[in-house]
């Protein structure tokens, strides 16, 4: 089977320790991850763990089955490229003394007008620079600072989204209504 990127979304409580469970999953089935996200979520006291992965599709179903069964898990879903909306967002200092020296302000502009980025913060010494985007696009803009001296690089996991509508809170309205559904055949 052919490897794929996959994004793995898994909505869980804030529990100490689960990041490294989540992580063992990855490691017992020599899955490499690529990159990890995690935030709180739009339900208060809940947060949302995006991993992507670059596995056959058998193995991140699998790894996805395995986050699911754990206790603090609410829920964990498996996307293709296709099924999610997502960024990055990358910062890029570069020599601001060696742009003004040279004379390369202009084409410095030129450039990050060129990649839709913007400047966060300037210094006789340095500029930092944001760019918000895919993967590839994020290191494109790398490559075209290049020539202007770029001293350091960062770079956040994916950030996101299903196309799909409200999958946890659907998912929360169907348990509810699965809870009361039960209670109400006990009796309660």
């Amino acid at each position: 089977m052919q490897k794929k990127l996959f994004t793995i979304i898994a909505f869980t409580e804030n529990r100490i320790g689960l990041l490294n469970r989540i992580t063992i999953i990855f490691t017992r089935r020599h899955i490499n991850i690529e990159s990890l996200t995690t935030s709180e979520c739009e339900v208060e006291g809940v947060h949302r763990f995006t991993i992507t992965t670059r596995t056959t599709k058998e193995r991140a179903v699998k790894v996805v089955q395995q986050i699911d069964k754990l206790v603090e898990v609410i829920k964990a879903s498996l996307h293709e490229e296709e099924e999610t909306v997502y960024q990055e967002l990358a910062l890029y200092k570069v020599d601001a003394r060696q742009i003004a020296e040279n004379g390369l302000f202009t084409a410095f502009l030129n450039t990050i007008k060129k990649y839709d980025a913007h400047i966060q913060t300037a210094t006789d010494d340095y500029i930092i620079i944001e760019k918000v985007g895919r993967r590839v696009e994020v290191f494109m803009l790398l490559d075209a600072l290049k020539e202007y001296h770029v001293l350091e690089f960062a770079k956040s996991g994916r950030v996101a989204m299903t196309r799909s509508a409200n999958d946890l809170d659907q998912y929360l309205r169907d348990v509810e209504a699965r809870v009361a559904e039960e209670a109400h055949e006990v009796g309660v």
